[in-house]
């Protein structure tokens, strides 16, 4: 017993320093996690309400200010909410409800200025003002929201909520912090005395363990834990998880994702900013024509989500420089500062042979990868000749990236199925870097990806990544299938990671995204004049209905199957023969491949078969134009249809579905959707269809050509609500964070044994 009192009574003086310590600070952290929670509250009634107060305001100061007053009452059913308040641009209070505190003032700088300063910064966005203010009756919690829209300012809403839950769940969290320090406090004690009354000896030599790691990291070491402490290290372990779970989801509910918060991350998670971003397709390239050298941006779902990251992070973005001018536009390091009219980050142009192109491009990845992938009715081809290119053109790569970072734990991004090989070349060449690697097509069944002969070596260079991402869930399903099918390795389902040659990978699901809002958004024509401009460049009158395709000419994409549609509406409903005209606009690419030859000259006579059915006096259903456009063209034809139909068979995620949504801020268009693309899941309120079946088609096309603006509103509220919330940033932010997530699990073993020990094998 006296044994056993040399360890309840430190364990005691411990456990109430501990509730000293930890019941201020945690109180101090929900009062902080509660105000952030009330300004991204704050911030997304204030974004719902911003049409609502210019559809209710007019000139007339009378009926305004009844109608204002009337709205901001509904309002106040949410029992939240304390008061509301309005400020003109003057800075003046126009409006308040009946509790607004009088000690609370209009903000000191007016609406107009606060606007002008957001288009000023680099990223164009800026946090709105908010406070905490006590009030007799306790504290309340004052948020401030710029009302605009469409180029106009009406002034500032002022939101009040009632912080009194905030002081009531305070004390619960308290007493529930104090019973659980007493909880565990007897329960260690109950163990305590139960273990020094059976093993002294065995109790010591089991701390010593414990303190040494043994418990903790049980999955990678030795079996050497005292078999009686094996239990408490199992539930050990198992709360960790619990914690790690709980910080991410807290994470992705709280954090705010901007260019700022993502520069943020990488230096605190990640301790550095030195970005390698890796890619076959550059994002700015250099073409001559008429004598002139001209700068485009590639029609690339990879460059539309990829350049704002890098934009907010800078540093070096590594690809194939395939402009036939850009070997004049780079320095003698091969290198170019991009974007050019406001420079960012580096572009690092690798140079490939024809014979490298032709295999490595042409060959394996776009004639075997990519169809094995789609599973699109095209038979992949593979050639042992161009897996040596592809080989080849990895190892270039490899040796690229190498030459361009300056420390030993760079950030290396790598995308796409081009560079399959790469993530293992990188990781024998820099084992502390973070490489993260996100696949951007579809992954297979293991069946069908078996059918390529070097299914094994693909695989295990993937998993020379730190974290190896997809669009969905059920590609990582698949990934995870075919390397249990293929490689012998541990696989842990509950935690999504992957065991081989004693490395982990961890197998996630990020579905990108795109910048929200936009650059170029804030830079473009009114809808109204968006409208008119390209009807009259396409030669249509005034009423026509627009709807719009934007692909590149790929046999992925749909782009039959559209033009079916259309032809089976013309079927089906012909009162709108004459009155809508369907615009598919199509890049080329891979011109040299046969299949896509056929694929272009099938589009082409099926588009003048349907034209000649029902055009005339000038009117053509489907107007084709395979050329390339321009990220302000695109934008214009974005703001200008009445519908955009996204069609793909297969496609990963595809982001045309969300350029749309992104462009129309003035809530009106419909979005239709194959229900086969990554962007059906986060988008249900487009009109998913089956792109194989016309009459599903032609039958949305009609919903949506007749859709009342009302419920357009609505759907596209919400898609771009989502947009809101999860946007590129916050896509590559979680890849970063879990990245350095997994990077902190392998330096925890290295600091105290000075190696990883590998785990036993799967059959174990």
């Amino acid at each position: 017993m006296r044994l056993s009192l040399r360890f309840l009574v430190p364990l005691a003086a411990i456990l109430a320093l501990i509730a000293y310590a930890v019941v201020p600070l945690v109180d101090g952290m929900m009062v902080q996690w509660f105000v952030k929670d009330l300004d991204l509250r704050s911030k997304l009634i204030g974004t719902a309400v911003d049409d609502s107060l210019f559809e209710v305001y007019d000139n007339d100061r009378t009926k305004t200010k009844k109608k204002v007053q009337a709205y901001f009452d509904r309002m106040m059913q949410d029992e939240r909410l304390f008061a509301l308040g309005f400020c003109d641009t003057e800075a003046a209070l126009t409006y308040k409800t009946e509790k607004f505190p009088e000690t609370v003032a209009c903000p000191a700088r007016t609406a107009e200025t606060a606007v002008e300063g957001t288009e000023g910064t680099a990223e164009g966005t800026e946090e709105e003002p908010s406070d905490v203010v006590e009030l007799p009756k306790g504290p309340v919690h004052v948020a401030y929201h710029t009302v605009q829209g469409s180029g106009r300012t009406l002034g500032n809403m002022i939101l009040v909520h009632d912080m009194s839950f905030v002081r009531n769940r305070s004390e619960e969290t308290r007493r529930y912090i104090m019973l659980f320090i007493a909880g565990v406090g007897a329960l260690i004690a109950f163990i305590t005395v139960i273990i020094a009354q059976l093993s002294w000896r065995g109790w010591v030599s089991g701390m010593r363990g414990l303190l040494h790691g043994e418990g903790l990291l049980r999955p990678l070491l030795p079996p050497s834990t005292p078999p009686e402490l094996q239990p408490v290290a199992r539930d050990l372990r198992n709360l960790l998880r619990d914690l790690e779970t709980d910080r991410r989801l807290r994470d992705d509910i709280q954090t705010a994702w901007t260019p700022r918060t993502l520069k943020d991350l990488l230096q605190k998670e990640l301790a550095g900013d030195e970005v390698v971003v890796v890619s076959n397709r550059e994002p700015y390239l250099h073409v001559r024509r008429e004598g002139k050298v001209l700068l485009r941006t590639p029609a690339s779902g990879v460059v539309t989500a990829l350049e704002p990251v890098m934009r907010a992070c800078s540093g070096t973005w590594i690809a194939h420089g395939s402009g036939d001018a850009d070997r004049e536009t780079v320095d003698s390091h091969d290198h170019i500062a991009v974007p050019p009219d406001h420079p960012r980050y580096r572009l690092r142009r690798v140079w490939l042979t024809k014979e490298e192109e032709e295999g490595y491009y042409y060959g394996f990845s776009n004639e075997g990868l990519w169809p094995l992938c789609h599973i699109a009715h095209v038979r992949p081809s593979f050639h042992s000749g161009d897996w040596e290119q592809y080989k080849k053109v990895n190892e270039k790569f490899a040796k690229a990236v190498l030459e361009e970072v300056k420390t030993d734990d760079p950030v290396i991004l790598i995308q796409d199925y081009h560079f399959a090989l790469l993530p293992r070349l990188l990781h024998e060449k820099l084992p502390k870097a973070s490489i993260i690697t996100f696949w951007h097509i579809p992954w297979p069944n293991p069946e069908a990806f078996g059918i390529c002969p070097w299914t094994e070596e693909i695989l295990r260079g993937l998993l020379g990544s730190s974290v190896v991402g997809f669009h969905t869930r059920s590609h990582c399903n698949n990934f995870i299938d075919t390397v249990e099918h293929f490689l012998e390795c541990r696989i842990d389902r509950e935690h999504w990671t992957v065991s081989y040659g004693g490395e982990a990978t961890g197998v996630q699901r990020y579905p990108i995204s795109i910048e929200f809002p936009g650059r170029l958004l804030r830079q473009a024509k009114p809808v109204q004049e968006a409208r008119a401009d390209v009807r009259e460049k396409f030669g249509f009158p005034a009423d026509r209905l627009l709807g719009l395709g934007v692909d590149r000419f790929d046999y992925t994409k749909g782009i039959l199957e559209k033009f079916r549609a259309v032809e089976r509406l013309l079927e089906l409903h012909p009162e709108w023969i004459g009155r809508f005209s369907f615009v598919q606009i199509a890049a080329p690419t891979r011109g040299k491949i046969e299949q896509y030859q056929r694929f272009r000259e099938e589009a082409t006579v099926l588009a003048n078969r349907i034209n000649k059915r029902f055009g005339k006096n000038g009117y053509e259903p489907i107007i084709l134009r395979a050329e390339h456009a321009e990220q302000p063209e695109v934008l214009e034809l974005y703001r200008s249809a009445d519908l955009c139909f996204v069609g793909s068979l297969h496609d990963g995620m595809n982001l045309v579905s969300k350029e749309f949504v992104a462009a129309r801020d003035d809530a009106r268009g419909v979005l239709l959707l194959s229900q086969f693309t990554g962007a059906a899941r986060e988008l249900p309120e487009a009109l998913l269809v089956n792109p194989y079946y016309a009459d599903q088609c032609a039958e949305a096309l009609h919903v949506a050509l007749t859709m009342p603006p009302a419920e357009q509103r609505d759907r596209m509220r919400n898609m771009r609500g989502i947009l809101h919330d999860f946007n590129v940033y916050r896509w590559a932010g979680r890849m970063l964070l879990d990245a350095a997530r997994m990077r902190q699990r392998h330096r925890i073993p290295r600091r105290i044994f000075g190696k990883v020990f590998s785990p036993p094998p799967a059959s174990a």
